[in-house]
């Protein structure tokens, strides 16, 4: 028997096995991400965006630069749950929108480092900062060149080896590897235990599955005991088929690539993160494809430490979990 769709979500119905582009093997999904968010720092694209409600506070975004709130494409606002003076790092930073309200929020004795893989992206929000700067009085802000399941290596200097010494052989290539894995063991990018506060927006969901339990483990790592995990994202509730996790234009707009609700907690559970509470949930699904519903999600985790901490709501200082 046929279940209607659910009231208010977009609902797609593929015409042939393939719903919205060409099929793809991991590389191709990984260059359609980068292309599509180039794309999207030059110019709005509508479609990324999965509305929520409960957004940040306009005065907040007043400080802020119109065109990086336009090129912002997040599913939730994991900075409303930030304390004043606390170190925060937001995986997949974006137009850097979420920064600068984490900037506002951590005030000046805090510090904020936002995290992409995309140069387009990094372009667009270093190029803001300095306006942020001035608005607020104080700069508090950062913006490196990284992947979100390869905390450790600095992109950057990264790219500027490969200009010095590019690759011509295997044997650049092994040296190439083992120039990397000295970087990520004597100077790290993002150093062990380094941070209060990692969040994200939307992003989780476009790192490739053979690389998820690295990046959940990379964010465990980062954090500071007592830190916490503050990730907003898109969440489905069935398994999303090969097919459809192979096109191209579902996967980069944030939809294919989707964890299965209870999949996604359990990660945070299985990288050693305990406490995980589901803070917002969009009641209705954003969008239904193939009788799959997608819909965002907040969800909390806490790295294990000696004591409750302060931002722990009530009943969960107070169960015998908690310390």
């Amino acid at each position: 028997m046929a279940h209607p769709e659910p009231t208010g979500a977009k609902v797609f119905a593929p015409a042939a096995s393939t719903c919205c582009g060409p099929a793809a093997g991991p590389a191709d999904l990984d260059a359609a991400v980068a292309s599509h968010y180039s794309e999207a720092a030059r110019r709005t694209v509508p479609d990324l965006c999965c509305p929520t409600t409960g957004g940040p506070d306009p005065a907040l975004l007043a400080n802020i630069p119109a065109e990086v709130v336009a090129r912002d494409y997040g599913c939730g606002n994991p900075t409303a749950h930030l304390l004043p003076g606390e170190s925060v790092l937001d995986l997949g930073s974006g137009s850097g929108k979420a920064c600068f309200l984490a900037a506002q929020n951590v005030g000046p004795t805090g510090r904020v480092t936002g995290v992409d893989r995309n140069d387009d992206m990094l372009a667009l929000a270093r190029g803001a900062q300095p306006e942020v700067a001035r608005r607020l009085g104080f700069d508090n802000v950062r913006f490196v060149k990284a992947r979100i399941e390869d905390l450790a290596l600095d992109r950057e200097a990264l790219d500027r080896r490969l200009a010095a010494t590019p690759v011509r052989s295997e044997a650049d290539f092994t040296e190439l590897e083992r120039w990397m894995a000295a970087q990520r063991a004597t100077a790290p990018l993002v150093p062990d235990a380094s941070v209060d506060v990692v969040i994200s927006n939307c992003v989780l969901n476009l790192v490739l599955p053979d690389a998820r339990r690295r990046l959940f483990a990379e964010l465990a790592r980062v954090l500071r005991p007592g830190g916490r995990a503050v990730i907003s994202d898109v969440v489905c509730d069935k398994d999303v088929p090969e097919h459809l996790q192979r096109d191209q234009a579902l996967w980069s707009s944030c939809l294919s690539g989707a964890f299965r609700e209870d999949l996604f907690v359990r990660a945070f559970e299985e990288a050693g993160l305990r406490d995980v509470t589901v803070l917002a949930r969009s009641e209705q699904p954003w969008q239904v494809i193939e009788g799959i519903a997608f819909r965002s999600v907040t969800v909390r985790a806490i790295k294990g430490a000696a004591q409750c901490e302060p931002f722990l709501v009530a009943p969960a200082c107070g169960s015998s979990s908690c310390c």
